[in-house]
Formats: C-alpha cells, sequence, structure tokens
C-alpha cells in the first residue's frame, strides 16, 4: 500500500491530485471504495481543505472519483486520465485527423441506421449554421470552427451510441479549435458544403454504407495533404543560404497547421513546395489544425498558387 506524503509547501493543488490518483491507480484505493475525509487528508497532506477539496473535485469532474453527498467520496474509476488529456492537447494535425476520420465514419454508420425524425431536423438546422458562417477573420474563424464541431457532434448524437457520443463530446473542443486554424490558414483546404451535405443526404436516406464513405470523403483528402507535408519537411535554413528578397514577413498564427514540431512544409493543389525556411508556428508551438471536414477533393478543385509559398482553393464548395 503506497502512503500519502507531505505535500512540499508551495506547492500546487496539482501535487494534492497527483497523490491521490497514485492511490487510486497504485490500488490502494480500490474501486468502490470510500476514500479518507477532507480532513484527514489534508493532516495526511500538510495542505489546506480548499486545496483537498478541489484535487477531488478535479477528479470527480474527470470520472475518477465519485462524491456522494452526505456519505463521502468513492472511487469510481482506476484509470489516470491525464495521459488522455495531455495527448490530445498536444496531438498533431495528423493525430486528430486520424482519430477524426474514425469517429466520423463510424458515427455516419450508425446514425444512417438509427437517425430519428428529431435528428434529422437538427441536422439540417445544423448544416444550415455550419453553411452560413463564413466569416474569414480570427472571430468569424472561430464561429465557423464551433459551427462545423456542432454538425460533426450532431452526428454524432444521432447514432445512438453512448460511449460514441461521450467521446466525440470530449474531442468536439479540439474539433472547434482545428477548424478555426484551418480557416485561417488557406494552405491546408476544408471540405465545404457539398461534401457535409452528401453525408448528411445518406443519412436520411438510411445508407449506412454512403455514409460512411461520405464521411470518409470528408477527411481523407485532407488527410493525405498532412501525410504528404510530413514526408517531405521544409529543411532548416542554411548559414549560408542567400537572405530573402525584401517583402512583408509571414506572422505567426494562433491557427497555423503545425506539420512537423520544428518546420512547416508549405502546399499547394497538395505538392511540397520550398520555403524560405521561416517555420510558421502556433501561439504555444502545438498543433492547432485540427477540425471535421477540412479536406478538399484534389480533383476538379485543385489548389492554385497565388502568391510565395501560399495556395488557395478553387472549386465551388471550398471556402
Amino acid at each position: 500500500m503506497v502512503a500519502l506524503s507531505p505535500v512540499p509547501s508551495g506547492s500546487t493543488v496539482d501535487a494534492v491530485l497527483d497523490q491521490l490518483q497514485r492511490q487510486v491507480s497504485g490500488g490502494s484505493w480500490p474501486v468502490g471504495e470510500r476514500i479518507p475525509g477532507e480532513l484527514d487528508l489534508a493532516a495526511q497532506l500538510g495542505v489546506s481543505r480548499p486545496a483537498v477539496r478541489e484535487a477531488i473535485r478535479a477528479l470527480s469532474h474527470c470520472g475518477v472519483l465519485e462524491v456522494r453527498r452526505g456519505d463521502g467520496t468513492y472511487v469510481r474509476s482506476s484509470a489516470d486520465p491525464r495521459p488522455l488529456l495531455g495527448g490530445v492537447a498536444h496531438a498533431s494535425a495528423r493525430d486528430v485527423f486520424e482519430v477524426q476520420l474514425a469517429y466520423d465514419v463510424q458515427a455516419a454508420r450508425l446514425a444512417a441506421r438509427r437517425r430519428t425524425a428529431a435528428d434529422l431536423e437538427r441536422l439540417e438546422e445544423l448544416l444550415r449554421a455550419r453553411d452560413e458562417a463564413t466569416g474569414a477573420d480570427e472571430h468569424g474563424a472561430a464561429e465557423f470552427g464551433a459551427a462545423d464541431a456542432r454538425f460533426h457532434l450532431g452526428v454524432a448524437e444521432a447514432s445512438g451510441n453512448p460511449v460514441l457520443i461521450e467521446a466525440m463530446r470530449f474531442f468536439i473542443v479540439r474539433l472547434g479549435e482545428a477548424m478555426r486554424a484551418v480557416r485561417l490558414d488557406h494552405e491546408v483546404p476544408e471540405a465545404g458544403p457539398a461534401r457535409h451535405r452528401a453525408v448528411l443526404d445518406a443519412i436520411i436516406a438510411s445508407d449506412p454504407d454512403a455514409a460512411a464513405r461520405a464521411a470518409a470523403a470528408v477527411v481523407e483528402p485532407t488527410l493525405a495533404v498532412l501525410d504528404t507535408l510530413l514526408a517531405h519537411p521544409t529543411p532548416p535554413p542554411s548559414d549560408h543560404a542567400p537572405h530573402p528578397a525584401p517583402g512583408p514577413t509571414p506572422s505567426a498564427s494562433a491557427g497555423r497547421v503545425r506539420a512537423t514540431d520544428a518546420a512547416q512544409a508549405r502546399t499547394t493543389a497538395g505538392q511540397p513546395q520550398p520555403t524560405d525556411g521561416r517555420a510558421r508556428a502556433s501561439d504555444a508551438g502545438q498543433a492547432q489544425a485540427t477540425g471535421t471536414g477540412q479536406a478538399q477533393p484534389t480533383d476538379a478543385r485543385q489548389a492554385q498558387a497565388t502568391g510565395p509559398g501560399r495556395g488557395r482553393v478553387a472549386g465551388g464548395e471550398g471556402r
């Protein structure tokens, strides 16, 4: 049995949370057991009751503990959710797209089998809201990202699978951030209204296979672009390389897609293009592009270069 130890002076609630999680994950507090009360824990850890209470609240929100009013706090799960939370927060664009592909395809397939009339009515409203979110500035991109994520969550909710629904709800914030990033970074194409309409039409027709294919068609082209970027990363600038010609310097954007951890390849029509060696970074150096349906088909809608290192999506459905 792992014993609790006093928390070093000045430590935050995280230090208390670490010790409580260690008791659960190590088996000292098995699932179903009531843990010691706040006063007891505060004395053992050498901290205040508010610090213990905050740590218990955090673990309760994660599903590790369950607070029963008037009875105490019980262990609900021995799993440590923090690696998952950290993994999602720091995931690369490709990582997020791969998970989104799995979620979206299965959600669409199940929704085509189980959707109700109320589900269809709500999905029509969500798709309309997505199509109407046309802003291209920072505020408009955030609204678009949220609207796009709500539509994909709506498809999952129509699946009737509670595990898939909750997983999608957990993932939805990341998807919204991603779509905001893609809207701001025109070099990574997104799927427009027509491809999302195809998903809903297949669900309306109760055609699971067609719904799954349509959902995959939303994500797979953009995933292929990211694979290309990772396979052909931009080399670091050479000390002997000529200085770039005078001109505007691309600014770092919170919504830029990070193709690799160190540098970012640029693309036009899904093909890597040379850059001037300046890496585009996100706010915290984290991947920001995830998103739901950021793919633009390359057949008949190829990205056309509009300037050095920039691309735009041609065709009616890309926005």
